[in-house]
């Protein structure tokens, strides 16, 4: 029985170890990972030493704790796994994640079955170790571990893709390992042959099972954490509950990959959860779990390390030959991947490209770490496998480790500066040059104005602003506009102002100025930003700035809703969304003009400043005009809704200043907390006006000229005929040569009747579509919404009946009718006469021409 204790004590002190390696490992420029493994295994040793040897006993009570510590394959699986996967999820971009989802897929899940096959044919045919037994081993190395390669990686500053592409690599391919891995340790212990078939079903259930299991987990908690009211610590709480809920219902009782659920149920997390709660609650939730993923990863390391000993306390020469067979094995198995399977899939457009820098870098970057040495453990563990089974497998998967660990680890780094991947391309080059050359200029004027302010010596002062001086021309060495065209110079600032835009759409969710619901739309409406730019410069950024200001998928299908069924409370919704996002996307427009005269325009120069500011004035004025368009049709929501706007805006100033007074010590932290909630308190009272659609029937007949004679009853009577509905700006009302539908009367809102040769506009209290309906004729020309337009609709088959029912409205119908025919049949006289003259004259300049010209 061990003493709680006890064990306590050494996980402190492993902690303690933890903590003061990381400045030694900084100090040799070490990955601290590799250092924590190198002092475990030292720590294993000597302390299996120093209880093993008959010169003393006087340090048993201090190393047998550590020799015998409680530590299963069940610890690493089931309490480190799920922090590391999860912790490793959520810090993933996931939207520049699946750019690069081919690549990552094919290194996740392809390169872990091929590398436990040819891993298992190798030590099959070479060494006669069973098949699967061999395959089983194969699946137990082919886990990648991330952590050393990221920290080689962020050290050196390799560039961001690469990192991306090991990161998700290495979180996918330990979901594929242990589902190959649990599908064969089933096999050996049941003593049933593998059918292959049956075996890449399992897997793949496995596999898709944990991934459909973590998306819905992932949403559940998406939504589950505004709800938590903005505490901070119950954020982070509701999180580490539920990652091991979806880990263990996964694993345990839906019979899928919980390995799988937890890595999508993180990327579902970082999909989504920023857009619902504050920013600075994501940042504290990333930063407390990059904090827990710190302390899971390091004792994984540390323990694991530690139980090398015990591992490898029956090693034979044989074994070495062993290792080494299964890394040459492991390494062609990755380099068919790397430089084969990528390029052919580049090739076909199914994926992009990946460098050869890059390919090396991830060929020789594959260590192996703690999930290979716990799912060893899970081997040793096991009662029905055989002792020797059980040995080979620890044995080589321990020295695979270690290989992959000290030779691997400790040599990445040379690779990539063999490869030049630490240095910064010359477009990077130059960009950071004129931003050291920018802010060193700044810094240099605040320090001469503070040496001024403050009557420092002249001497000194010129000292240290003389170093200024010259780092600024050094800096200034390599111009900008030498390196990068116009183009690029160009679209370089395209993607600054749309990774401006982004933040700026934080800050206003930080402030409360954008519903949580529309905040999601707008960062991908940025987020498309960022990739038009990239792949099409100009011409890209300003196709998906126009799309953004579209009526997407979801407005279409509430507008459908709409008109085909008078279901309203959807099209409600997405106007005011549509409201908001206009309001929001005005403002952020307008900060971005203000924006590139102060940081961009003296980075890329003042004429690409110039031509950026057309770029984002021409996305003001239409966003500007179809926010206008919108306040035509509903005036009085949107003084509503820019009115509080501005007083969220006000509250939010104003806890700023109180918290301000606070940090300089002006307010008593009672004064602070009663200012504070004073405020809190006065937004929930706080009611939003809700739109009105203007759709009420009754209102909309009796605003109408053609209806003022009707009484009361027969207004109520017609109500029950007519059908009220919206149109949107470019909305088609009806078509040319279209059979007619109905009879239109606009409540509110300007159409355009558009013919081949003729346009007529009508407005508010006229009516369209009477022509069709008398003559049987179909439509003569299109009639398209130039705003917003409420109408009543007629259907064709009440026609007939209105007629008889309302005389006076016959009448005037008629009328109208008759009037716009014979402005028709002029319309088209005047055309033919001005076609027949046209024709003259062309006639008349073509005999001209073939009349010679007289002496």
């Amino acid at each position: 029985m061990f003493d709680v204790a006890a064990i306590i004590l050494v996980v402190a002190s492993l902690l303690l170890i933890v903590a003061a390696l990381q400045p030694v490992a900084a100090r040799f420029q070490l990955p601290s990972t590799i250092l924590l493994a190198g002092v475990g295994v030292a720590l294993g040793f000597v302390a299996a030493f120093l209880l093993q040897t008959s010169a003393t006993d006087a340090f048993n009570g201090i190393v047998s704790p550590i020799v015998n510590l409680p530590v299963r394959s069940s610890i690493f699986l089931y309490v480190f796994l799920p922090l590391l996967l999860f912790q490793a999820s959520i810090m993933i971009d996931v939207r520049r994640v699946v750019d690069d989802a081919v690549p990552i897929l094919v290194l996740a899940v392809l390169a872990v079955v091929l590398a436990a096959a040819v891993i298992g044919f190798s030590l099959n045919v070479l060494f006669g170790i069973s098949l699967v037994a061999a395959l089983l081993l194969g699946s137990i190395v082919a886990t990648t571990d991330p952590a050393a390669v990221v920290a080689i990686f962020r050290e050196l500053g390799a560039p961001a893709r690469l990192t991306r592409l090991v990161e998700g690599e290495s979180l996918l391919n330990d979901a594929a390992a242990i589902a190959l891995f649990s599908l064969l340790l089933t096999v050996i212990v049941s003593n049933q042959p593998l059918e292959a078939w049956d075996g890449l079903m399992r897997f793949g259930a496995a596999f898709l099972g944990g991934a459909l299991a973590g998306f819905v987990g992932g949403y559940a908690l998406s939504l589950a954490l505004p709800l938590i009211g903005g505490i901070r610590s119950a954020e982070v709480t509701l999180t580490l509950g539920a990652v091991y809920t979806i880990y263990i219902l996964s694993d345990q009782f839906f019979g899928v990959s919980g390995v799988v659920a937890v890595v999508v149920a993180g990327l579902a997390v970082s999909a989504m959860v920023p857009a619902r709660i504050a920013p600075s609650n994501w940042r504290y939730l990333r930063d407390v779990w990059e904090q827990i993923g710190f302390w899971a990863g390091s004792l994984v390391f540390l323990l694991a390390a530690i139980l090398v000993p015990r591992i490898l306390s029956e090693v034979r020469f044989q074994d070495l030959l062993i290792v080494l067979t299964a890394v040459a094995a492991a390494l062609a198995a990755r380099a068919v991947v790397l430089f084969l399977v990528l390029p052919a899939l580049s090739a076909i457009g199914a994926a992009r490209p990946v460098s050869l820098p890059y390919s090396v870098t991830i060929f020789w970057g594959g260590l192996r770490g703690a999930v290979t040495l716990a799912l060893a453990l899970v081997v040793t563990e096991n009662a029905f496998v055989e002792p020797e089974l059980k040995r080979f497998v620890a044995v080589t998967a321990t020295g695979f480790v270690l290989f992959t660990l000290f030779v691997n680890g400790l040599t990445l780094h040379r690779v990539i500066h063999w490869l030049k991947l630490d240095r910064l391309s010359p477009v990077d080059s130059a960009v950071r040059n004129q931003v050291l050359a920018l802010t060193l200029a700044e810094v240099k004027d605040t320090l001469e104005l503070t040496a001024r302010r403050y009557g420092l010596n002249t001497e000194a002062s010129g000292a240290v602003i003389g170093t200024y001086g010259s780092r600024i021309e050094e800096a200034s060495t390599l111009d900008i506009e030498k390196v990068l065209t116009d183009r690029q110079r160009v679209t370089l600032g395209l993607i600054a102002l749309a990774t401006r835009e982004k933040e700026l759409i934080l800050q206003h969710h930080g402030r409360g100025t954008i519903a949580v619901d529309a905040v999601g739309a707008m960062l991908s409406h940025a987020e498309r930003l960022v990739e038009g730019a990239r792949s099409d410069g100009r011409v890209g950024y300003n196709r998906a700035a126009r799309d953004s200001l579209e009526y997407g998928r979801g407005f279409r299908i509430a507008y459908v809703l709409h008109f085909r069924f008078s279901i309203d409370r959807f099209l409600t919704r997405r106007l005011i969304r549509r409201f908001e996002t206009l309001l929001v996307l005005s403002l952020l427009t307008t900060e971005l003009l203000e924006y590139i005269p102060q940081r961009i325009a003296p980075l890329l120069g003042e004429r690409i400043g110039a031509i950026l500011t057309e770029i984002v004035k021409s996305r003001n004025e239409a966003a500007n005009n179809a926010l206008q368009a919108l306040r035509q049709q509903y005036p009085e929501y949107a003084t509503a809704v820019e009115e509080e706007f501005l007083s969220q805006l006000g509250e939010q100033q104003e806890l700023s200043h109180f918290d301000d007074l606070f940090e300089e010590g002006i307010l008593a932290l009672e004064i602070h907390q009663d200012l504070r909630r004073a405020v809190l308190v006065r937004g929930p009272l706080r009611k939003r006006k809700q739109l009105d659609l203007k759709l009420n029937t009754l209102d909309m007949i009796r605003s109408l000229e053609i209806f003022r004679h009707l009484d009361e009853k027969r207004v109520k009577r017609l109500a029950r005929r007519l059908k009220p509905r919206i149109v949107l700006p470019g909305g088609y009302l009806a078509r040319k040569g279209d059979l007619p539908a109905g009879l239109y009367f606009i409540a509110s809102g300007v159409v355009e009747v558009r013919r081949e040769d003729q346009t007529i506009t009508l407005g508010q209290g006229e009516f369209f579509g009477e022509i069709a309906l008398l003559t049987g004729r179909p439509r003569g020309a299109d009639v398209v919404a130039l705003t917003y337009c409420n109408v009543l609709v007629l259907a064709a088959e009440d026609f007939d009946r209105f007629l008889k029912a309302y005389p006076k409205v016959r009448e005037e119908i008629e009328k109208t009718a008759l009037r716009r025919e014979e402005d028709n049949a002029g319309h088209r006289v005047a055309a033919a006469e001005r076609a027949s003259d046209k024709a003259a004259d062309e006639t008349r300049r073509a005999k001209s021409e073939l009349v010679p010209a007289s002496d």
